[in-house]
């Protein structure tokens, strides 16, 4: 678990780091003076359809590699192992396959968008290679995770990225690009660029090794992989039809739709703040529970399931609760575009969704690497089946942007129950403690004294009085609670580091 450990926490201080950058770039995005909301807006509308392509093309390689590297790797040397050059091709094939759709099937999004975003159309082509690029780095990326380097993908998937697009920004305000058009154009090469990065590192260090011989692993499991990616392809590909469907719906039925998508793009990206460390978490699990199901040792993914959802648990709350303290505020404060205010219960309801996603841990990751993988389609299905109606109902009926972040509330907290469910019923597997309730009456708690001290002081004052206030009182209970046997670890690490305990 220390392995875990230490690169979740070296991971999710990336991704942090990151979405400093990110913050950086949402500000000079939405600030007055900055650009349009239906150019910030066509920036978020381009990763939801290039996570959409790409869930399309990958044709359940990801999970391919995730479920059987560890037999590939203990039977093959590495010039004999075959396992990257078939999932490349495949993925290769599925995307052709996808650019193919995309080209036919143009006239039917000019219809349903061509209205309300118009500039989706304008530069509609230009999402092909922004798509590209996400499919080959996120298989590098899955095959990087095997080989314990997730702190080097989330370096360039969370920080490489958004410089990438920090320094498009910077050049369009310089005038050294032409306007936004050409910023678009750039822009929709920046996955392609990491993508590249990663495939020279992993070449460099010798990890790549592309060989067309059908190796014996690959004959013997064939009919296992047939099935495995099937049925998890599907899965998949429903799960990202559900995440980002709110998007593209709010771009294709509501007035001035890309508008919209840029308020709804801003809520989900201070959202992710909460999300952050989910990603370090499962980047540097899934490889040990690969190798856990392989030995069948229950104990360490029993570990892993408990410890991941604590951890990520207390980050949520505590990360929802500072960013809600200080919503309306901020915004002010930073000087951004009055109309993005109406992010601020787009956001509350989306945070909610991440604590309830955190809160039950790696379930997905479990499920996914187990014997019983196909219960990831079915669940998938479940969820595709109940996020599309109510999302359209709730968007277009009811409540506008709102819409989909409720709907996806209650989506997603059904989908993860089911998930829970099913580990305690056939593997006696479920993450909650009595930390778990600690957790939660500590944000609680830490919330409401902020909130009754500092809510009547603005500006930088009042973001670092209730931001200081917070972080020192949920500190200090996450410690003194002991919420979760990583906490004293890295808190004595960090007491040793900077020499407290020397100097006492």
């Amino acid at each position: 678990m220390s392995q875990i450990r230490r690169q979740s926490i070296i991971s999710s201080l990336m991704v942090y780091f990151g979405f400093s950058l990110g913050f950086l770039n949402t500000y000079l995005f939405t600030r007055d003076g900055g650009f349009t909301k239906e150019q910030y807006g066509l920036t978020g509308i381009f990763i939801a359809i290039a996570t959409l392509m790409y869930s399309f093309a990958n044709l359940g390689m990801p999970s391919y590699i995730a479920k059987f590297y560890p037999y590939y790797n203990a039977n093959l040397d590495k010039k004999r192992n075959d396992i990257l050059t078939w999932a490349l091709l495949i993925s290769l094939v599925g995307f052709c396959l996808v650019a193919i759709s995309g080209v036919y099937f143009k006239g039917t999004i000019i219809r349903k968008f061509g209205q309300n975003s118009p500039e989706l159309v304008a530069y509609y082509y230009w999402i092909f290679p922004f798509g590209l690029g996400l499919t080959l780095y996120s298989i590098l990326e899955s095959y990087a995770w095997q080989l314990k380097k997730s702190v080097l993908t989330n370096f360039l998937r969370e920080v490489q990225f958004r410089l990438f697009t920090t320094i498009l920004i910077i050049l369009t305000f310089a005038g050294l690009l032409a306007k936004f058009d050409m910023f678009i154009k750039v822009y929709s090469f920046t996955y392609l660029g990491i993508a590249l990065i990663l495939l020279i590192y992993l070449i460099a260090k010798g990890y790549i090794h592309l060989t067309f011989t059908v190796s014996i692993i690959s004959k013997k499991f064939f009919k296992k992989i047939l099935t495995l990616v099937s049925f998890v392809f599907g899965g998949s590909l429903v799960f990202a039809i559900a995440s980002v469907f709110d998007s593209i719906l709010i771009a294709s039925v509501v007035k001035n739709g890309l508008a919209e998508v840029a308020v709804y793009t801003l809520a989900q990206n201070i959202a992710s703040l909460i999300q952050a460390p989910q990603r370090g978490i499962i980047s540097s699990s899934i490889g040990a529970l690969s190798e856990a199901w392989k030995d069948k040792d229950m104990v360490r993914i029993n570990r892993i399931y408990k410890q991941s959802s604590i951890n990520q648990l207390i980050f949520a709350v505590g990360m929802f609760s500072l960013i809600w303290l200080n919503f309306t505020d901020a915004v002010f404060t930073f000087h951004m575009q009055k109309g993005y205010i109406d992010a601020q219960w787009v956001f509350f309801f989306i945070g909610l969704m991440r604590i309830v996603d955190m809160g039950t841990g790696v379930n997905s990751q479990i499920i996914a690497t187990s014997t019983r993988w196909r219960f990831e389609f079915f669940t998938g299905i479940i969820l595709l089946l109940v996020t599309l109606p109510l999302n359209y109902i709730l968007t277009k009926y009811y409540f506008g942007i709102i819409g989909p972040a409720i709907a996806n509330l209650f989506s997603f907290t059904l989908y993860n129950t089911i998930r829970y469910w099913f580990l305690q019923k056939k593997f006696n597997l479920q993450p909650f403690t009595k930390q778990t309730l600690y957790t939660i009456l500590l944000g609680l708690g830490s919330f409401y004294i902020c909130h009754l001290l500092f809510n009547s002081i603005h500006g930088f004052a009042g973001l670092f009085a209730r931001s200081i206030g917070f972080i020192a009182l949920y500190a200090a209970g996450t410690v003194s609670l002991k919420l979760s046997s990583d906490v004293l670890p890295i808190w004595n690490t960090l007491v040793k580091k900077v020499g407290i305990k020397k100097g006492a």
